[in-house]
């Protein structure tokens, strides 16, 4: 989604008055050099508060932000995000410029599996295809036959003819899935540091001194956590629940900052804050947003064949899916 309000107007009520002051002086330079690079700052659901509602020009998952940004006459595209969302905006916006506040904003579950892994896992079976979580290297989704998303991965896993899919890196999400096909799905060994910390204990243990609570949970979480839940969904899937059951408490077993962007929007709902938070999210920040702009660092390139590569296997999922690009 996207703000039209000014970037300062937009944090009245999101944050303390010293630290919206204190954001607002980023904001502004923020603002000047934007419109001076003809740039659009994109904010992952992960974000904190005052970049996702102050510098933000688009909200939203990994893969919807890119096609947002495709969309527009930007020349540059700053990714409030993790490296591989910042190489999925350059594979579906070649032309444009790239960047990244910080080169250390990685990913725990992008980083289990490499361009090479896959393709000795082809090697091992034979024929079986390979579907891969957007949520990896521009390399990984190049020597994958289709991606996924966690809002999609069943249905994609469904499309395809074989009995046996190879299913990377998420073994979480991977179990969720086999749970619900009959197919027979090989498992990578990957998962995200923050929701693997979470337990189904933990949530019962909420449930019990609050009654009513809901819980909705990401699939990325072990299967004792995703047991637990009233509702399994991406981040987009969460934020589109609470908006359209506006429940009285909800948890949303998923990254921190999370909970804080989507509380600002629903003052009604009490927001349970079980809170893990990201380190490599965390690394952006409104200051190295500015410098970013500032010096244009730090651009991310990927190879055009990677690329192309990469671009065939998020086309051919966009091909299963309802809508021709996630909006």
């Amino acid at each position: 989604m996207t703000d039209t309000r000014s970037a300062t107007s937009r944090l009245a009520g999101v944050l303390p008055d010293a630290e919206r002051v204190v954001a607002e002086h980023f904001l502004v330079q923020i603002e000047r050099l934007k419109a001076e690079r003809n740039a659009v700052v994109l904010a992952h659901n992960y974000m904190t508060p005052d970049i996702y509602h102050g510098a933000a020009d688009f909200t939203g998952d990994s893969l919807a932000l890119a096609y947002q940004a495709a969309r527009t006459d930007a020349d540059v595209i700053v990714m409030g995000g993790v490296h591989f969302m910042a190489e999925t905006a350059k594979i579906v916006s070649p032309e444009k410029t790239v960047l990244i506040p910080d080169t250390e904003a990685g990913c725990s579950l992008a980083e289990s599996i490499t361009g090479p892994d896959v393709r000795l896992l082809k090697d091992r079976y034979p024929g079986v295809p390979v579907v891969t979580y957007v949520n990896t290297s521009a390399a990984v989704k190049a020597e994958s036959d289709i991606c996924c998303t966690s809002s999609n991965a069943l249905q994609v896993v469904d499309s395809l003819a074989e009995d046996r899919v190879i299913f990377l890196p998420d073994r979480y999400l991977g179990r969720w899935v086999a749970s619900q096909t009959d197919k027979q799905l090989i498992l990578w060994e990957g998962s995200c540091e923050v929701h693997e910390r979470f337990t189904g204990t933990e949530l019962r243990d909420y449930r019990a001194s609050r009654p009513g609570l809901q819980i909705i949970a990401h699939p990325e979480c072990p299967s004792d956590v995703l047991e637990e839940a009233d509702y399994v969904g991406s981040t987009a899937g969460m934020i589109d629940w609470v908006e359209a059951n506006k429940p009285a408490s909800v948890v949303l077993v998923t990254e921190c900052s999370m909970s804080d962007n989507v509380a600002v929007e629903h003052p009604e709902v009490e927001f349970v804050r079980p809170c893990n938070l990201c380190p490599h999210m965390q690394r952006i920040s409104l200051a190295g947003i500015l410098e970013s702009l500032r010096t244009m660092r730090h651009e991310v390139t990927v190879d055009p064949a990677v690329a192309d590569g990469a671009r065939a296997s998020v086309e051919r999922m966009l091909a299963v899916g309802r809508r021709p690009v996630p909006a």
